[in-house]
């Protein structure tokens, strides 16, 4: 077993606290580790170090994940020289891990998502490779919906495939990315769909060839490039195939399209904290429901009078909320977020407006 944490996203329904430069991977929003390194420590229970690999999207990225994962070795840290979404990247991941061990399955691991209890996990994940080791297999793990979501991919049940380490597994009949709400519910109340949260398990080579046969523009260039890995040209080869892959998500160029994917159920929590709503939902709360984070680096003050269930991030000022419920402010240097918390994922609209507008100082 090999695990592949996917750390290249710039977290922009975070921002402002999440941005280009530091993204929420990187951020400690949970005490003092940040969420990459909770996820480090996750798979630490299956594996060692020499067996986690990181894909990510920066050199600069590549810097901060060696300051908070010291144990990793250098080279198991992937950079991708442009971001071509995530086909790509678990494709340059897998060839990289294929190279070490031809034998190699991949535990795909993202690094923003809380997950509990944690020895579930760990039994999912124990199943899914003993399975994937087996054959030509793809597995993806569907999360029981708590409701009708959406902002998730969802995963429809088929018929029983197998038992492997005491887990059912199940054929996957289909996948549908993420639905509008009439749809949702339909889904939610059939008990027949599950939620995709990417919890991918897979043989290297099996992945290679899923791409091969569904995206065969990105192989092609990840085979030319799996040529010169560890070699003084590998750097010149990597920027000139991966500039022309296509930018693809791996739901559209191998899910939808791969006729060998299997699925477990999970018997474990599952959050993406993809918005402030989420990090409001999964972090400690005052007797009147409210979160209030400090920067690391300034100290401010809160007054409260009469403010419930809200998320106030405080950069040194004194602030003060008076009978607004269910809102999320967040204070930082050079920007003020003022949001509702049920809205909170039209932040990234901010973001994209900055970008439209050229604001490149605020990204």
């Amino acid at each position: 077993m090999y695990a592949l944490i996917m750390a290249g996203g710039g977290g922009t329904r975070l921002w402002p606290l999440s941005r280009e430069h530091t993204p929420k991977q990187f951020l400690k929003l949970f005490g003092k580790e940040s969420l990459i390194e909770i996820t480090a420590k996750r798979l630490l229970h299956l594996l060692p170090w020499d067996r986690i690999f990181v894909s990510t999207a920066t050199d600069e990225y590549a810097s901060a994940i060696k300051k908070l994962l010291p144990n990793l070795p250098h080279e198991n840290i992937i950079v991708e020289p442009v971001r071509r979404d995530s086909a790509p990247a678990h494709g340059l991941g897998a060839i990289h891990i294929l190279r070490k061990d031809p034998q190699a399955v991949i535990i795909n691991a993202a690094s923003d998502h809380f997950i509990h209890p944690e020895s579930n996990y760990k039994k999912t994940m124990l199943a899914a490779s003993e399975m994937a080791f087996s054959g030509d297999y793809l597995i993806a793990v569907g999360i029981t919906p708590q409701y009708p979501h959406t902002g998730m991919g969802h995963l429809k049940i088929g018929k029983k495939f197998g038992v492997y380490e005491h887990r059912v597994v199940y054929k996957l009949e289909k996948f549908v990315e993420k639905p509008p709400l009439p749809l949702a519910k339909r889904y939610t109340a059939s008990g027949n769909y599950y939620w995709n949260a990417n919890h991918y398990v897979w043989r290297a080579d099996a992945f290679i060839k899923a791409l091969k046969e569904n995206a065969p523009a990105i192989s092609k260039g990840l085979i030319e490039i799996a040529e010169f890995i560890g070699t003084k040209h590998y750097a010149k080869v990597l920027n000139a195939e991966y500039n022309k892959f296509p930018k693809i998500s791996v739901d559209y160029a191998v899910s939808e399209k791969a006729k060998n994917f299997y699925m477990l159920i999970a018997d474990y929590s599952f959050t993406d904290i993809g918005d402030f709503n989420e990090l409001w939902k999964n972090l400690p709360k005052d007797e009147a429901g409210n979160v209030i984070l400090d920067s690391p680096h300034e100290q401010g003050e809160i007054i409260n009078i009469d403010t419930s269930d809200a998320l106030i991030h405080n950069n040194g000022k004194l602030i003060a909320v008076i009978d607004v419920d269910n809102i999320i402010v967040v204070d930082t240097k050079d920007a003020l977020l003022i949001v509702s918390k049920s809205k909170a994922q039209k932040v990234k609209q901010v973001v994209e407006l900055l970008k439209k507008e050229g604001k490149t100082e605020l990204l």
